[in-house]
This record gives structure tokens, sequence and C-alpha cells, in this order.
């Protein structure tokens, strides 16, 4: 397996700030040491490996992009580039942190109070506690507005009914973030459940092709009783919970790229030692050189796409139909480059001795989660038309 580095055609390292390589070049530096050797292992028996979490801490990569509670408050290209690099690892390894940060960390310090932020952040930061977030049910992804887990107010708190799917982390965490419909109310609700409240339960999901090393589960509540203080005050709204989402996806989309030049790496490398016709290495071939350009020109693009609409972001300039895009050109560039590579590499190109086909597998749940492509290209469409074909 090749060892992870900057696919940089174009220069890009010369668009970046002096932290934003340092924290780009961290990242690589975990990936080689400490990733790379445990995680076909991991992929190949089902386990996440939790002996990461609290180096992860210690890097400063959860909550990274989050300001105070513990929180390191980096940039969000800053974010962004560690994501790419943790996902060319693997993409178990970027949605832990993913979710960690982007989603559950996120609602806790976007809608949370003063008591909850300074209770559960700072130990998230550091890896001490493992946060996830409920928002996908077994009939309804794309359309969350449509979901059916209830919470009733009580004289003693909220009493919380119903079902989350695909939910990473849940097993193992001490906290779910989990949205449920008020009282009957349209409107969507955050709401804090702590792991041992009674009537909750997390099983593991089990018998999965795509994201072995990590953790995926369901949550069950059954007449959960959850305390007057465990509700999020400022998540009163589907858009609440949206809002998470879309916080994710510019990490997704960065991640992707990770992947794509872990691909790339090792079908560079392979081509140019794998000697077939003539006694010459297959990178001297045209058709093979041919791929080879392709992959590094739509990393090279999705690149110098992602850095702008991430600049854009933290000039609080960018739109959600942006994020869709990134999000889904650059998923779908990857799986194109996984799928590429794994040609390259012939009958080699499937076995565990190469990461193409742990890559290819875990892309197929990256191009479905934090957004369908049929979604993000219809939320795309409406931008450009000004017409709604959902």
């Amino acid at each position: 397996m090749q060892k992870i580095s900057l696919v940089d055609f174009a220069n890009f390292e010369s668009l970046l700030t002096e932290e934003e390589r340092m924290i780009m070049h961290a990242a690589k530096d975990f990936v080689n040491k400490e990733v790379l050797p445990v995680i076909d292992d991991c992929f190949e028996h089902d386990r996440f490996p939790t002996e990461l979490i609290p180096k992860l801490g210690e890097l400063g990569f959860l909550g990274a992009n989050l300001e105070g509670y513990g929180c390191p408050g980096v940039n969000h290209v800053s974010y962004g580039l560690l994501n790419m690099m943790l996902e060319a690892g693997d993409s178990a390894l970027r949605s832990f942190v993913s979710v960690q940060t982007s989603l559950a960390m996120y609602a806790l310090h976007a809608f949370g109070s003063e008591e909850q932020k300074n209770k559960w952040l700072p130990e998230a930061a550091r890896g001490s506690k493992i946060l996830c977030f409920g928002l996908t049910e077994p009939d309804h992804g794309s359309n969350p507005s449509d979901m059916e887990t209830r919470a009733k107010t009580t004289s003693d708190g909220y009493v919380l009914n119903g079902a989350k799917m695909w939910i990473t982390n849940g097993s193992v965490a001490d906290l779910a973030v989990v949205w449920a419909k008020l009282d009957g109310d349209a409107n969507i609700t955050g709401f804090i459940v702590e792991k041992g409240t009674p009537g909750f339960t997390a099983p593991l999901m089990t018998r999965k092709h795509s994201l072995r090393a990590s953790v995926t589960s369901e949550l069950i509540f059954q007449d959960c009783l959850i305390p007057r203080e465990n509700i999020l005050p400022k998540a009163t709204s589907l858009k609440a919970a949206l809002s998470c989402l879309n916080q994710a996806r510019l990490g997704v989309a960065w991640g992707a790229i990770g992947a794509a030049m872990a691909c790339y790496l090792e079908a560079l490398a392979y081509s140019q030692s794998r000697v077939q016709f003539y006694g010459k290495p297959i990178a001297c071939h045209q058709l093979i050189q041919a791929d080879l350009v392709d992959m590094i020109t739509r990393i090279t693009q999705a690149q110098l796409l992602t850095l702008q609409v991430t600049r854009l972001k933290e000039q609080g300039k960018h739109r959600p139909e942006q994020v869709s895009m990134v999000k889904r050109n650059n998923v779908r560039m990857a799986l194109d480059i996984a799928r590429m590579a794994r040609s390259i590499l012939g009958a080699n190109g499937i076995s565990a001795e190469y990461p193409i086909m742990r890559h290819m597998a875990n892309l197929e749940s990256v191009i479905t989660y934090e957004g369908t492509e049929n979604i993000h290209t219809l939320a795309i469409g409406k931008s450009i038309t000004g017409f709604s074909a959902f």
C-alpha cells in the first residue's frame, strides 16, 4: 500500500496559508503512521480503530472548526484538508470525525444552551465522549420532514418514541443528538439522548459491504423519558437539522478528494512497476497514460472547486447549492477514479493487498449519505432554473 501524499499538479498547496498546510501535513502524517498499518485489518473484521480516538483529540481534529469550549477553532479550509487526508486513509475515519464534529458537536454548538455546551463539547473535543446524530429513519431518508419519531411533553420532560437508522457511531456513542416532531407539531426539534436512558437501545448494523471499519447502528426509542434540560433550545425546525447536514457536506466533499488521491497514487505506482509487453512498465502505454491523466485532472478540478466554495463559506458568501455541487461532483469523481484504478491494477485491483476496492466500496456509501447524488442534482437544478423538480 502506498503512503499518502498530496496529489498536486496545479500547485494547489501554494493557495494555502501556513497554518492550513501545517494541519494538512499533520493529518497526512497521522494517517501514514497510525491508520494505514491497521485499516485493512479493521475493514476485514468490521472493527473501528477506537484506539485512535484519543489521538484524534490530541491532534485537535475533533471539533476542529468550532470556536471555544475546548475546540481548536481552525478555519473551514483547514478542517476540509484534514478530512481530505483522513479519507485518504479510509472513509470510516473521516466519517467518525464528520459525525462527531460537523453533525453532533455543531448541533450542540449552534443550538444548545451554555450548560449543554460546557458539559459535552470539551469532552467531545478530547475524544473522551463519543457523539452521534439521529435524523435518518428506516422509511425516511431523503425526505426527513416526514419523520415518524415523536416526542410528547409531560410533567417530567419529554417522552420519545421512534427509530433512526444508518447512524454512524450509534452503538458506541455516549450521547445522541436526535430529531423528532414535538407534540405532533410539524416543526422538528432536537433532543439530547444520553447513553443508558431507559428505553433507548442502539443495536449494531452488520453484514455491510461498505464502511466496514465504521460503527453503523440503529437508534430505537421506546417511551424514553428525556429530561427537560436535554432539549436543544434553539433547534426548533427542520431548517436547524438541515443546517447541520450542510455543515458536514463540505467535509464529505473534501474527504472524497482524499479517497481519489489514494486510488490514483496506488494506480500510478503500480503502472510504473508492472511490466507487460516487451519488458516495459504499463505506464509506457497510451491507454494507461490517458487514464492517469484523466484521474489527475479531475482531482485537480475538485481541489480547486472545493477550495473556492470553502473560501466563500469562510466569508459568509456561500450558498447551499454550491455545497451540493462539490459533494455531488467530488464523490462521483472519486468513484470513477477508484474504478479506473481498479482497472489499471487488473486482477490485483480486487486484492486486499491494495486499497482500491476498500475505497470503492466505501464510496458507494458516501455517494448516498449527506444527500444522494440525485437529490443534490435537483437542488442545483432548482437553483439554476428557478423551478423545483422535487
